[in-house]
């Protein structure tokens, strides 16, 4: 054995830049459930100030809650991954859940427990607040943000620093409907175009000289009804962040429909005035807030980088054999860095989920192999360790394996997103969150994360169609629904096919119903569709994207020729002939489609 590299630098773990938690708030909590329990909170004020301190709803019961922990830019600590693990074992249900928006959820904690949440998560810098309600909601930053080969600059100061100035803001507390930002690194890594402000870094030339700024979008967002974003300009200059983000902010509460909850999130607003009218009174309001605004009002972006120290450890095992599956492993769940001999390694989760022993165990290896000292969560619901330098990667692999968390296909198609389905939410229709580790089991055993035609595309899956589960920007998206044989019901999906995120960013084309036993076999036949129907230089994402733009010239040409093939294996069997087939996915009990209150839980 030999020691890697010897840091003298080194002095303990780091330690976060920003601490986003305010201690009053969980005293302030613990009081306020003591009033409504008493009668002396009506439930609908109960409701919002719930909400907004991050506590959602639970599935049919008012006595438990989901509390949704923000990471901003999706940073997060060891020890505080170690808190999280020790309170998902002492009040939830031993485990969490990584969603796609950078937060972590414990779930069915008991209301009177929450406060005591709260305060754990205090002690370590973090905060639930604004992470449900009408408010901005977690500001988000793709994972490759500062390793990625393509960006023009780091946008993760950026995003923290909007977070840092919109958290607790008067201005934020009470918008007609949840609001959202999102950061990222290039046209491929991010979601700049599906959200109510998608920001993406540029640098220009600026009367004579380089600037920064970015290229922000407006207007797009997933939901019953999905809208793709507007550019709201060429280039937006780095001083202009935050007074364009203040003018969006300030016209959406201003004019959003505070009456119609079904049509009162942003993409509306600019949807039903046209973007033109939009786009103007943007760029008038900016021009105001410019004006009046006090010089004390400022974006704080805190440009000094972080310091990366390798840390001191063993880089080998003394000549011992790489285990069995690392080739695999290493092509489909680790990046390479634009920083030479470095990888970002994505921790391959089962729809999001990790256990509290698992995150014990992460929270050492960030320590033990992270050279910046933290990890960063993402928009597929996994774990981003970056900076883990080549030569410890065969090590790295050996204790994720240890511990459960080397399966492949972190970064391919073969590991879906679900939301959390009828598992926990209100709303939803199917559990989605257990098909999708369905799919995920049997695509590993198939080996299709080892396919390079699938890797770039995704499948993503709602319980509902509210898309939690992001399926309208899917290659192969599905929302759950129900449907019955005569008087049995059975648990339904509808199948999108070509929706995208990327720079031809696009929503899926409805397709067809499909049963949700039979979404397995009508993926692997579309599969089959794609390997029998392809050119040399297709992959099954821009085969898929030539269909639903009816320019297919095989024997499959448009999505009516994808439904007629696959429609056969979406025909119920009688509930006498496939029990099962009447069965969602982990019930063993008749399927159902009766919900409960919805509390906006994307």
């Amino acid at each position: 054995m030999r020691v890697s590299e010897l840091d003298q630098s080194m002095s303990g773990p780091k330690k976060p830049k920003i601490d986003w938690s305010r201690m009053e708030e969980a005293d302030n909590f613990a009081k306020t459930v003591k009033l409504f329990r008493q009668g002396k909170y009506d439930d609908d004020s109960f409701r919002r100030f719930r909400l907004q301190h991050g506590a959602y709803g639970t599935r049919m019961t008012g006595d438990y809650a989901m509390v949704r922990i923000k990471l901003p830019a999706g940073e997060v600590y060891p020890h505080q991954l170690e808190r999280i693990a020790q309170l998902s074992e002492q009040y939830s249900i031993g485990s969490a859940h990584f969603s796609t928006r950078e937060n972590v959820q414990l779930h069915w904690v008991i209301l009177e427990d929450v406060s005591e949440i709260l305060r754990a998560l205090a002690e370590v810098g973090l905060t639930s607040r604004e992470a449900c309600g009408n408010s901005i909601r977690n500001v988000m930053c793709s994972p490759m943000s500062g390793v990625c080969k393509d960006e023009e600059f780091d946008a993760t100061p950026y995003a923290l620093a909007t977070a840092r100035f919109f958290l607790r803001n008067p201005m934020a507390q009470n918008l007609p409907r949840k609001f959202k930002f999102n950061f990222t690194c290039c046209e491929k890594h991010g979601m700049a175009r599906i959200v109510d402000v998608g920001l993406i870094p540029q640098i220009r030339e600026v009367d004579g000289r380089k600037q920064r700024g970015f290229k922000i979008f407006l207007g797009g967002g997933l939901g019953n009804k999905s809208y793709v974003g507007h550019q709201l300009e060429d280039f937006t200059l780095e001083e202009d962040l935050l007074y364009t983000s203040m003018a969006v902010i300030r016209l959406f509460d201003r004019m959003g429909d505070r009456k119609n909850m079904a049509r009162n999130r942003m993409r509306y607003l600019v949807h039903d005035m046209g973007w033109d009218k939009f786009q103007n009174l943007v760029l008038k309001e900016r021009a105001i807030v410019r004006a009046t605004q006090s010089v004390v009002t400022h974006l704080d972006v805190d440009k000094m980088p972080d310091e990366i120290r390798r840390p001191i450890r063993i880089s080998d095992q003394g000549g011992s054999a790489t285990p069995d599956g690392y080739a695999r492993w290493l092509k489909t769940d680790t990046e390479k860095q634009k920083q030479s001999g470095y990888r970002s390694v994505f921790i391959t989760l089962e729809a999001g989920d990790i256990t509290a022993n698992q995150l014990k165990a992460l929270a050492g290896m960030i320590g033990d192999f992270s050279a910046e000292g933290k990890a960063r969560t993402g928009f597929t619901q996994n774990i981003a360790l970056r900076y883990v330098h080549e030569d410890d990667l065969p090590l790295l692999y050996s204790k994720l394996l240890e511990v459960g968390l080397a399966r492949s296909g972190a970064l391919t198609m073969a590991v879906p997103i679900g939301c959390s389905g009828t598992t926990s939410c209100n709303l939803a229709l199917t559990n989605s969150h257990r098909l999708a580790k369905e799919i995920q089991r049997k695509f590993l055993e198939l080996k299709y994360d080892e396919d390079d035609d699938l890797r770039d595309s995704s499948i993503k899956i709602s319980g509902c169609p509210n898309s939690c589960g992001q399926h309208g920007i899917a290659t192969i998206g599905f929302f759950g629904g129900g449907a019955r044989v005569g008087k049995d019901m059975y648990a339904n999906y509808q199948m999108l096919l070509g929706g995208r995120s990327d720079g031809e960013a696009r929503l899926g084309d409805t397709c067809l119903r499909v049963p949700a036993k039979r979404v397995i076999p009508v993926i692997i036949k579309v599969i089959e569709l794609f390997k029998a129907n392809k050119k040399p230089d297709d992959d099954l994402k821009s085969w898929i994207h030539r269909i639903v733009n009816s320019s297919g010239d095989t024997e499959i040409k448009t999505v009516a020729d994808i439904k007629k093939a696959v429609g056969p294996l979406t025909i119920p069997p009688t509930k006498e002939e496939d029990p099962d087939f009447y069965l969602d996915y982990g019930s063993d009990a008749s399927y159902h489609t009766k919900t409960g209150k919805g509390e906006c839980a994307a």
